[in-house]
């Protein structure tokens, strides 16, 4: 998932109440290595393959069906299966044993605890004797304040004509749609059955068929097993444009052209990670564009990456997005983390793997730049995120896994892997890299893991340059160790001097390349302003760069946040366009932030919010409440 700039998730901590009475039995995973989040006893049963069995009904606004599990039983005393969930409505629990005789079975869930959902208890018969597996079917329904699903009126789509629904698994959200074991450290292949209103096309992250007929009723199957937090499902009135021979794109019709456009270059960039990291290994690789309402940047769901339509500025200055959701094909799905503490194993390898990526494709200058703005991103999450989470592998036992590390884990790994490279050299960390894919692929691993693996493959075969203590301090310490790589770019300095040139008039709006600066040194540009500035130079600046009415929301973005906090209202109407356009999370917060903390702007930005919020996911909604004083369950708050 693209968090690059991610603020923190305001979510409530778990209380002790909360916390203990539904804790199921122990696991027997212990310390680092237990998922926390997660209430399934994965060491007594693990399930394998899910088939699914759901009906897409718009008008209640629920998924309706089963889910047929394939377990294996690891502990043949083990008498109590525990999957995850949150707020589905269980109608029956069977067991089918083999010989094809049902059994039902008692099955009850613990009381809710706040972040994790419930403990869904299901006793298998004093008589069942099976010590290897079986297949578990639940039938369900979800509810309707599921936090995975987003379903959209037609006005709040492209066209205007027809509904939309999305789900957003990560991190721990697969168990409001899915009742199952909802941890990275679980990884299952699935099949599917689908049936929505045959005007609707349903997409998964599975074997879409860019040739399938709409006729109601989809069937898709993924062959690799993933872990839960990957499981994605789509219906809307889709199309399918081709990038080549295994690219493309999903979309609205009104959006499909200027997304084919955009994208063009996904097979390209398929093309170059291959020759870096060797095979893709999930058949296609396609894209999926969503209502703006979509709560992040995008999401790597294996073979349909969801994309946020906010990266359709019309140039392909953004597509730096596509990269790294492609990258994820190896760094997350393809070997993914353990825990949400390993989360860094995801997202830190993809952070530096897109940077790679632009490299080949669009030229040093323009990577240097991604990593630049990314090195500016831990610097200023360092100074907001507190010590004991500063870490790439933290304690990570409390809270919420959404909350992460206010996206250090991207930057800050990012930086840990320029870093090797720098020592080791380019030729010789790429074929590491690659053998890594390689050698875990399919598998959920560790830190430690990834750390005995470094030490093996890269620092005990050139001795002298690094060793596994100056490793683990970026693993296991705050901040940034002494010896690291800060990267450079010659383009973002140079806006960074102008921006203090032009503050203090020793350059006039004039002077500054507005037209031939990249999107990047733009927003570099806007945050070297020092405070202090005149509405009239302001005004100066938004008419230069045509700031208010950007078609790059990067650029607006940075923009609109200057506008908040400086209080410069003559952008005040473009301002509230801006906020009710756009849904994706990175986008809109920290305007929200900026007008909350200005000291004049809070009902302002309370009316804008609520006028709002029907278009906004509840994951976005969870974490603008609190910056606005609101109660978290904004869905209850009277406009």
């Amino acid at each position: 998932m693209s968090l690059r700039f991610i603020l923190l998730l305001s979510v409530c901590m778990l209380s002790a109440a909360c916390t203990r009475d539904p804790e199921p039995s122990p696991s027997g995973e212990s310390g680092l290595a237990r998922d926390h989040f997660s209430f399934a006893n994965t060491d007594q049963f693990r399930s394998r393959h899910l088939e699914l069995d759901l009906t897409v009904d718009f008008e209640r606004q629920v998924l309706e069906g089963h889910v047929i599990h394939h377990i294996e039983r690891l502990d043949p005393q083990a008498d109590t299966i525990v999957l995850d969930g949150r707020g589905l409505l269980i109608e029956g629990v069977q067991l089918a044993p083999g010989d094809g005789t049902a059994v039902e079975l008692e099955f009850h869930s613990l009381p809710a605890d706040e972040v994790r959902g419930e403990a869904l208890q299901i006793r298998l018969p004093q008589t069942f004797s099976s010590s290897s597996g079986f297949l578990l079917k639940i039938e369900y329904r979800t509810g309707p304040e599921s936090s995975a699903l987003m379903w959209l009126p037609p006005e709040l789509t492209a066209g205007g004509g027809y509904p939309f629904m999305f789900t957003q698994s990560q991190s721990i959200h697969a168990r409001s749609w899915i009742p199952l074991q909802d941890s990275p450290l679980v990884r299952t292949t699935y099949e599917a059955t689908i049936r929505t209103p045959k005007s609707l096309l349903a997409v998964m992250s599975a074997d879409n068929n860019p040739l399938t007929s709409r006729d109601g009723e989809y069937r898709f199957l993924m062959p690799q097993p993933i872990p839960s937090y990957l499981m994605a499902l789509a219906v809307g009135n889709l199309y399918f444009e081709s990038f080549g021979e295994d690219t493309g794109v999903y979309a609205e019709p009104e959006v499909l052209p200027a997304a084919a456009f955009e994208f063009a270059d996904t097979q390209a960039m398929l093309d170059a990670a291959e020759a870096i990291y060797g095979p893709y290994q999930w058949g296609r690789y396609d894209l999926l564009i969503l209502p703006p309402s979509f709560p992040f940047g995008g999401m790597e769901n294996p073979r349909l990456s969801f994309i946020t339509p906010s990266v359709l500025a019309g140039d392909r200055s953004l597509v730096s997005l596509i990269a790294h959701e492609l990258a994820h094909s190896w760094s997350g799905n393809l070997v993914s983390n353990r825990t949400w503490r390993d989360l860094w194993l995801n997202e830190g390898i993809t952070s530096y793997l897109d940077a790679r990526l632009m490299e080949a494709l669009y030229g040093k200058d323009r990577a240097d730049e991604e990593r630049v703005l990314a090195w500016r991103s831990l610097v200023q999450g360092l100074e907001t995120v507190p010590e004991e989470m500063q870490p790439l592998a933290p304690v990570f036992e409390d809270g919420h896994p959404d909350q992460g590390q206010q996206g250090l884990q991207y930057a800050k790994g990012q930086m840990f892997l320029i870093h090797l490279e720098t020592l080791f050299g380019r030729e010789t960390f790429d074929e590491f890299l690659a053998a890594y894919f390689d050698h875990f692929a399919f598998q959920a691993i560790s830190s430690e893991e990834f750390l005995d693996y470094l030490e093996q493959g890269l620092i005990a075969r050139h001795p002298g340059v690094y060793s596994r203590n100056e490793a683990e301090a970026w693993l296991y310490s705050p901040g940034v160790p002494e010896e690291h790589t800060i990267p450079l770019s010659e383009n973002l300095d140079q806006a960074g001097s102008m921006a203090q040139a032009w503050s203090i008039g020793e350059l006039g709006a004039g002077d500054l390349p507005a037209q031939t600066w990249s999107p990047q040194a733009v927003v570099w540009f806007l945050g070297a302003l020092p405070p202090g500035l005149e509405e009239e130079q302001l005004g100066q600046l938004d008419e230069a760069f045509r700031l208010s009415d950007s078609n790059n929301a990067e650029i607006a973005r940075a923009w609109f946040t200057q506008v908040a906090t400086r209080g410069y209202r003559p952008a005040y109407p473009d301002l509230r366009a801006y906020l009710q356009r756009h849904g994706r999370t990175h986008m809109i917060l920290p305007v929200y932030a900026a007008l909350a903390e200005n000291g004049q702007d809070l009902s302002m930005a309370r009316e804008i919010f609520n006028h709002s919020k029907p278009g906004y996911h509840p994951i976005t909604k969870a974490a603008i409440a609190p910056l606005l004083d609101l109660p978290h369950d904004v869905d209850q708050e009277e406009d």
